[in-house]
C-alpha cells in the first residue's frame, strides 16, 4: 500500500501508470489537477514562487490530458494567457516549458494549429531571446508547413494570413519616420498614443516571405499583406516588403535567421578532418556540411530575380503604383536615396509589369537625371524600366531631352556618355515615338567617337531605329535594308497600335524538315510513345522552352536584305555587302513565305522546343559561316543568349528587368579594389621563398646576396651622378687628383709583381 502511495505521488510514474490505465487512475489525476490550479493561483501572484514544482506540474498534465479532455479542457487557454497576459515577469525556463508543452498538445490533438498559432504568433516581437524566438519561428513555419503538405489547408491559411495583416495594420496609423534626419530616433507613435516600434508588423512580413519562399503560400491574400506593408510608417518593414518583390536579400537582421547568417568553414573542417581520427560517422558529417556548405555557396551566387508572381497578384496595381508615387512624393525629405531607389525600383517594375500610367513619376524623376548624381546608372535602369509601349511619348521626350543634355556631351567622361546613349536606346526600344528626330541625329553621330563604349552604344541606337521606325533617320543613314522597306510601303507602328501577331511559330520549318530526315517522308514523325517520353523531365524547362521560341521582339527580324544590314553611313559598303545577294538570299526568301503546318497536326513537346532553338542556332551559324554579314552574326548571339537565358530558369518576365549592366555597356576593365590587388599579388608570391631575393644565391657556390658594389654597376646614371661620391670627386683640388693617380699606379704595379 505504501508502495502504491509512492508511485502516485511521483509525478512520472503516475504518468506512467495513467498511460497504461486512464480510468483506474482518475481520482490521482484529480487531485493533481486540484493541486495545478492552487499552484496556478499562486504563481500568478507570485511567479517567483515554486517555480520548478509549477513547471513538473504543467509538463505531467500536458502527457495526460488527451485521456480527460472534459477536465482539462481549459488548461490549454490557461497557458495561453498566461504567456500572452505574464509573459514579461515569466522566467526562461518557465517560457521554453510552457510552448513546448502547447507544441505537445497540438501533436496530441488536443488543440488544433490555429490554437497554437494563435499564441505564438504574438510572442515573436515580444521575446528577446534569440534561441527562444528561433524555437517559436521554426514551430510556426513547420506547422503550416505540414497543414499543407498533402493538399492546401484553406481554412488555416485564411485564419493565419488574417492574423498576419492585422498585425501590419495595427501599425499603420503612426507617423512616417524616414530613415534619416531627427525623426529617425524619435519614438514612433499611433493614432492611441502607444509606441510602435513596427516589431509586430516586421514579423508578420518576414513570415509571409518565408512561407512564400518555401513554397507553402502562392496567393493573392499573402501578396495583400507584404503590399501593405510598403506603406508602414516604419522604414525597416517598408524595406522588407520593398525586397520581397524585388527579389533581392535584405539584411540578416530583417529575417534573423541564425541559421542562415552562420557559413560554414570548409577549410577548418577539413584541417580537423585531417587531424583527428577517422571514423565512418566523421565522413558521414563531412558529407553532409560539405553538401549544406555547397547549397549555401550556390544560393549565394544565384542571381536576384524580381519576384514576378507576386507582382501579377497584386490587387488594384494601378491604386498600389499611384500609392507609391504617393509617398515618394509626400515623404521626399525623409527617405534617404537608397530607401528612395527601392520605392521607385518597384514602382517601375509595377508600371512594366501591369503596362500603368503614372504620369506624375516622369516628372519627378528629372531631377535625379544628372551625370553627377549617386547612383545615376540604378537611376536610369528604372527609368528605362517603367517604360512601355502604352507610357505617353509627351512624359518621356523632357526626360531623353535631359538625360541628352545631362549625359552625352563632350563636357563628360566616355563612360557617361555610354551610359546616357544606352539609357536612351532602353527607353526608346519600348518606346520609340519618345525620340525627337533632331536629336535622334545628333545622338547617332557619336557611332564615330573612339572610345568603343560610346561607339557600340550610338550604333545600338542607330540599329533600332533603321528598324522600328527609320523614317527619322537621314536616307544615307537608314541602311539597304530600312530603305527598301519604305520603298515597298511598310510604315512604323503608331502610338497605341498593337503589331501585327504570329501567325507561325518561328523556326517550325527546320523541325519539320528535320523531322521527316529522320522518320521519313511518309511517317507520321513519330508515335504517341515518343510524344508522352519527350515531356519527361521538362516540368522547368517547358516554359523556357516556349519562351525561347516565340521571342519576338526586334531582335529576330527576318527579312529579304536582313544579311545586309550594315552600321557604315556610305551607300558603297550597302552596295558591297550587296554583292552577296544572290548566294545568300535564295533559301531565306523561300523560309520566309513558308508557313509549316506541323502544329495543326502534332502535339508539340518541350523537348521539340528545345529541338528548335537548336536547329534555329545551327542554320545561324551556317549563315555566318557562308558569309551572312552582321546581321547574321547579330542573330546568332542572340539566339545563344536566348538559349543560355533559358538554361538558368529564366522566364519571359526577365525582358522586364533593365539591369545596370545595360546602361553602362561594355567598358574596359574596371580599377581594381585592395582586396584584388592583394589577391593578384598573393597569387604572383605562389612559388617563391617568404624572404630575399634568388638571384645571387641560385648562381653561386656559396648562398650569399649581391655585393653593394655590384648593385652600384645597375643603378641609372642619374642616380649615380647625384651621389656623393660623384660630387666629390668633381669638387676635388689638383692635389688630391695627384694622391689619387699615384695611388692607382702604386696598387696597379703591385698587382703586376
Amino acid at each position: 500500500m505504501v508502495r502504491g502511495l509512492q508511485r502516485t505521488s511521483n509525478l512520472p510514474q503516475l504518468q506512467n501508470l495513467i498511460k497504461r490505465d486512464p480510468i483506474s487512475y482518475k481520482e490521482e489525476f484529480l487531485q493533481q489537477w486540484n493541486h495545478y490550479n492552487s499552484i496556478r493561483q499562486i504563481f500568478r501572484i507570485n511567479p517567483d514562487e515554486q517555480t520548478s514544482h509549477f513547471r513538473e506540474l504543467v509538463t505531467f498534465i500536458s502527457q495526460v490530458a488527451q485521456f480527460y479532455p472534459s477536465e482539462t479542457s481549459e488548461f490549454p487557454s490557461h497557458l495561453s494567457s498566461l504567456l500572452l497576459e505574464s509573459y514579461g515577469s515569466l522566467s526562461s525556463d518557465i517560457r521554453h516549458s510552457i510552448i513546448q508543452n502547447l507544441v505537445m498538445l497540438k501533436n496530441k490533438g488536443v488543440i488544433t494549429s490555429f490554437d497554437l498559432l494563435k499564441t505564438l504568433l504574438p510572442l515573436l516581437p515580444r521575446t528577446t531571446s534569440s534561441s527562444l524566438r528561433a524555437s517559436i519561428r521554426k514551430t510556426i513555419l513547420t506547422d503550416i508547413k505540414t497543414a499543407n503538405q498533402r493538399a492546401k489547408n484553406h481554412k488555416l491559411n485564411r485564419a493565419v494570413q488574417t492574423m498576419l495583416f492585422g498585425m501590419v495594420e495595427r501599425g499603420m496609423g503612426g507617423i512616417v519616420m524616414g530613415d534619416k534626419g531627427k525623426l529617425r530616433s524619435n519614438p514612433n507613435t499611433s493614432g492611441d498614443g502607444l509606441s510602435n516600434n513596427g516589431d509586430e508588423a516586421m514579423w508578420a512580413v518576414v513570415m509571409t516571405k518565408e512561407l512564400w519562399k518555401k513554397g507553402v503560400w502562392d496567393d493573392a491574400k499573402s501578396v495583400a499583406i507584404v503590399a501593405l506593408g510598403c506603406f508602414h510608417p516604419i522604414t525597416k518593414v517598408q524595406s522588407a516588403s520593398l525586397h520581397f518583390f524585388l527579389g533581392s536579400d535584405e539584411e540578416s537582421e530583417d529575417s534573423e535567421d541564425e541559421s542562415d547568417v552562420n557559413t560554414v568553414n570548409v577549410k577548418s573542417l577539413e584541417h580537423k578532418r585531417e587531424v583527428k581520427k577517422k571514423t565512418r560517422s566523421g565522413d558521414k558529417k563531412m558529407r553532409k556540411v560539405l553538401k549544406t556548405a555547397s547549397k549555401q555557396r550556390k544560393r549565394k551566387d544565384a542571381g536576384k530575380t524580381p519576384n514576378f508572381p507576386a507582382i501579377q497578384l497584386l490587387h488594384d496595381p494601378q491604386t498600389f503604383g499611384e500609392r507609391l508615387y504617393d509617398l515618394l512624393q509626400k515623404y521626399d525629405a525623409r527617405f534617404s536615396l537608397d530607401h528612395k531607389i527601392l520605392v521607385m525600383q518597384l514602382l517601375s517594375r509595377v508600371t512594366s509589369s501591369h503596362q500603368l500610367t503614372i504620369l506624375g513619376f516622369y516628372t519627378y524623376i528629372l531631377k535625379y537625371l544628372t551625370h553627377h548624381q549617386l547612383r545615376a546608372p540604378a537611376i536610369l535602369a528604372l527609368l528605362a524600366q517603367s517604360t512601355h509601349a502604352l507610357t505617353p511619348p509627351d512624359a518621356l521626350i523632357p526626360a531623353v531631352r535631359k538625360l541628352s543634355h545631362q549625359f552625352v556631351h563632350p563636357g563628360v567622361g566616355s563612360e557617361v556618355v555610354a551610359a546616357g546613349l544606352n539609357a536612351i536606346r532602353e527607353i526608346c526600344r519600348r518606346q520609340p515615338w519618345a525620340m525627337e528626330e533632331d536629336l535622334l541625329g545628333d545622338l547617332i553621330g557619336y557611332r564615330k567617337s573612339r572610345d568603343k563604349g560610346v561607339m557600340s552604344a550610338a550604333r545600338g541606337l542607330l540599329q533600332l531605329y533603321r528598324e522600328v521606325n527609320p523614317s527619322m533617320l537621314k536616307r544615307r543613314e537608314r541602311g539597304k535594308t530600312a530603305s527598301m522597306g519604305m520603298a515597298q510601303g511598310s510604315q512604323p507602328t503608331p502610338f497605341g497600335y498593337v503589331e501585327k501577331p504570329a501567325e507561325d511559330i518561328e523556326g517550325l520549318t527546320l523541325l519539320e524538315d528535320h523531322l521527316k530526315t529522320v522518320h521519313g517522308e511518309d511517317d507520321g514523325f513519330g508515335d504517341r510513345d515518343d510524344d508522352e517520353g519527350a515531356w519527361e523531365g521538362w516540368e522547368i524547362q517547358s516554359e523556357s522552352s516556349d519562351d525561347s521560341s516565340d521571342s519576338g521582339g526586334w531582335i529576330d527580324i527576318e527579312s529579304d536584305g536582313e544579311n545586309h544590314l550594315s552600321i557604315s553611313d556610305s551607300d558603297g559598303e550597302g552596295e558591297k555587302s550587296g554583292t552577296r545577294l544572290p548566294d545568300n538570299d535564295g533559301p531565306s526568301l523561300v523560309e520566309v513565305n513558308r508557313t509549316s503546318a506541323l502544329a495543326t497536326t502534332k502535339i508539340l513537346t518541350p523537348a521539340d522546343f528545345a529541338l528548335i532553338s537548336d536547329l534555329r542556332i545551327q542554320a545561324a551559324t551556317q549563315a555566318v559561316e557562308n558569309g551572312g554579314g552582321p546581321a547574321a552574326k547579330r542573330k546568332l548571339a542572340s539566339l545563344e543568349a536566348v538559349k543560355k537565358a533559358g538554361s538558368s530558369g529564366a522566364d519571359d518576365t526577365s525582358a522586364f528587368v533593365v539591369s545596370e549592366g545595360d546602361i553602362l555597356g561594355p567598358r574596359k576593365k574596371a580599377k581594381a579594389d585592395y582586396e584584388e590587388r592583394i589577391a593578384s599579388i598573393a597569387r604572383g608570391r605562389e612559388g617563391r621563398e617568404k624572404f630575399g631575393s634568388l638571384k645571387g644565391k641560385r648562381k653561386k657556390e656559396t648562398a650569399s646576396s649581391s655585393t653593394n658594389r655590384e648593385k652600384a654597376r645597375n643603378k641609372p646614371i642619374m642616380m649615380i651622378m647625384g651621389s656623393k661620391g660623384v660630387r666629390g670627386k668633381k669638387k676635388q683640388s689638383l692635389r688630391e687628383k695627384q694622391k689619387r693617380l699615384r695611388a692607382h699606379i702604386d696598387r696597379a704595379k703591385k698587382a703586376h709583381h
